[in-house]
């Protein structure tokens, strides 16, 4: 048998070991992302106002990012997440109107209205429960609610979704939010639910003169404030709107859930709704009071055309016989007899209150070019 020369040995053996080289740089590059490197989202630094109180934790696997609140704001004003790309989030929370509609009842597809109003979008991150009747204890989950809503934008969010994935403006602001340019229905949340948190309202004429400014209020609408802050007491001769019990703080709200004495006979459980409890029902999530003056018409169904009428009915016309009504409601008045008759204010004291109640407005927030369509 012919030797094979010890050269040619060596000679096969480089030429193998070049094959496995070449084998090997071919399958990294066949994992390679075609898109590209995926770089981490940057970090949203979201400021808390002075006078606020600390933000509450947010959910650990849904961090602000400024990609992920660029996107949010994105599909806060996308249409191609109701059935007939008719209406998107924005529709029904209108910035101008801080984010309500002016509508005693939103509107869905095709005009169908629903049975309650327009909720304020500000201050959301402080909120322990969200809608009127406190359906979602998240801004993820309640960003569901709307979308799939048959009364509201009635699609499935999975069809949403496959409509985000066929257009070419979405996988990549999702890739740069989440790392991945497959939409899916957790991230799309996540995405509104971040733009939802930085919608912040902090700079009213109030929050002014609550930073010493004693000039930002005039000295009207500074009588409107005691009153407004003072819980009455008839027998001891001291005046005041009862307001601040509910609408407390910095926020404007105690995050509860009350039956303020609109009706005697119940149409719309509330809480009830969600909890199956008879004690819950008729109450409702208290509103904040910033930007109140821009939010009309008020209560969950929209009945109080504006301030002035919101004031009559806390000061003439409880429905005492209310199921569940609250003890706040009666426990001060401004009549002799005290506590249990109704709340007794003049009319120049409600106007006071009224006045006192448009200090709360925010331009800031208004036309702030971070919340608008982009």
């Amino acid at each position: 048998m012919r030797r094979i020369p010890k050269t040619t040995w060596a000679w096969l053996g480089a030429g193998l070991l070049a094959l496995a080289s070449c084998k090997h740089d071919s399958d990294t590059v066949s994992t390679v992302d075609p898109e590209g490197p995926v770089v981490p989202p940057t970090p949203y630094n979201l400021v808390v106002p002075a006078n606020f109180p600390p933000l509450p934790a947010q959910p650990a696997d849904n961090p602000l990012t400024v990609e992920g609140v660029a996107l949010g704001r994105q599909l806060f004003y996308e249409k191609g997440l109701s059935v007939n790309s008719t209406i998107s989030c924005a529709s029904c929370h209108r910035q101008e109107l801080a984010f309500t509609d002016g509508l005693a009842h939103a509107q869905g597809v095709n005009g169908s209205a629903t049975p309650r109003s327009s909720m304020s979008l500000a201050n959301l991150a402080w909120e322990p429960k969200l809608t009127w009747d406190g359906a979602a204890s998240s801004l993820e989950a309640q960003a569901r609610i709307p979308i799939e809503n048959p009364v509201e934008m009635h699609q499935t969010l999975a069809s949403g979704v496959a409509r985000l994935q066929a257009t070419s403006t979405y996988p990549p602001l999702f890739r740069k939010a989440f790392g991945s340019s497959t939409i899916t229905e957790d991230n799309t949340l996540k995405a509104l639910a971040q733009f939802e948190r930085t919608l912040v309202s902090s700079n009213s004429r109030y929050d002014k003169f609550l930073a010493g400014n004693r000039g930002a209020l005039t000295s009207y609408e500074q009588q409107g404030l005691v009153l407004f802050v003072t819980h009455p007491d008839g027998p001891a001769g001291i005046r005041g709107g009862n307001c601040k019990d509910c609408h407390d703080g910095s926020l404007q709200t105690d995050n509860a859930f009350r039956n303020n004495g609109l009706d005697a006979t119940l149409t719309d459980l509330g809480l009830g709704l969600q909890t199956g409890r008879s004690t819950d029902n008729g109450k409702f999530r208290v509103p904040s009071l910033r930007n109140i003056a821009l939010t009309a018409p008020y209560m969950h169904d929209g009945r109080f055309p504006n301030l002035d009428s919101v004031l009559s009915h806390y000061n003439e016309h409880i429905a005492t016989a209310s199921p569940n009504l609250d003890p706040l409601i009666l426990n001060g008045s401004n009549n002799k007899l005290g506590a249990g008759h109704p709340l007794g204010l003049t009319k120049d004291e409600k106007a006071k209150i009224v006045a006192f109640l448009q200090t709360l407005t925010d331009t800031t927030f208004t036309h702030d070019r971070r919340f608008a369509k982009p």
